[in-house]
């Protein structure tokens, strides 16, 4: 008996000890896009030079649709604890519902993303469409 509380107590110990190790390593918080400043940085990240003139953050702060001088799209979407990006090529992949502009891009590996945009979903569903 009392072999199994000190195996209880030790266990529970290092279940509190990994907890506190991952709290200060900052791992599997609830990562958002915080604002406009924090998606451009992100942009920049997944792709050097990219500088976007216009952008659209949806309003859970998971992804993000943003556009350079190029007229470029990118689409940014979390992917566990970070984002990942991805370059619209095609207008295919896009469905609008009111203000949820649901997105997908050639690489079926980065599945599709459904962002609430409120009333600038329209405007980018046809921004869309010119791809």
């Amino acid at each position: 008996m009392t072999a199994q509380l000190v195996q209880l107590l030790a266990s529970l110990a290092a279940i509190l000890a990994l907890a506190w190790v991952a709290r200060r390593l900052g791992l599997g918080g609830d990562l958002r896009i915080r604002d406009e400043e924090h998606a451009r940085n992100l942009a920049d990240e997944a792709i050097c030079g990219f500088e976007p003139r216009e952008l659209a953050i949806d309003r859970t702060g998971h992804g993000a649709l943003l556009r350079d001088a190029q007229d470029r799209i990118l689409l940014l979407r979390r992917h566990g604890a970070h984002f990942a990006a991805r370059v619209l090529d095609s207008h295919h992949y896009s469905r609008l519902d009111r203000n949820l502009l649901t997105v997908g891009t050639s690489d079926r590996r980065f599945g599709q993303v459904t962002l609430d945009l409120g009333e600038r979903a329209q405007h980018w569903a046809a921004s869309l469409r010119r791809l």
